[in-house]
């Protein structure tokens, strides 16, 4: 099996919608491996988003995703996991994402997108490793 980390963002628990994005993922036939309430700390959002360190939107990706609790949580399924995730949550601007979709049957905003998928084998492995280091 395939494995992939998905953060139920602050917005996706402020709004009372996790039951409903994990849900969708379980009837799509992916498990729940591993999962956690938790508000994100700035030193592993730090971590989380490194890859955008430069980017000036930088700040205000790490302020939004340690504003309250996420629920960050490991999925799997077959192979391409991850892909299979990324396709459920639709773009990442909800104007553009179709229903039927996560974000386009939830999302309004687009700094406030409701869920985080790993976008590769390589970044799951990466990002699971940095919030379930049990499961490495």
């Amino acid at each position: 099996m395939n494995r992939t980390l998905v953060i139920c963002k602050p917005d996706a628990v402020e709004r009372g919608l996790v039951g409903d994005i994990v849900g969708r993922m379980e009837r799509k036939g992916l498990r729940l491996v591993a999962g956690t309430l938790r508000v994100i700390d700035a030193e592993t959002a730090g971590r989380h988003y490194a890859e955008h360190s430069e980017r000036p939107f930088y700040g205000e990706l790490i302020e939004f995703i340690t504003r309250s609790q996420a629920f960050v949580l490991v999925v799997e399924g077959p192979e391409d996991t991850w892909k299979i995730v990324r396709t459920m949550m639709g773009p990442t601007n909800p104007a553009d994402a179709p229903p039927g979709t996560i974000r386009g049957d939830l999302g309004t905003l687009l700094a406030e997108n409701l869920v985080h998928g790993s976008d590769s084998a390589e970044a799951a492995a990466r990002e699971i490793a940095i919030f379930f280091p049990e499961l490495v």
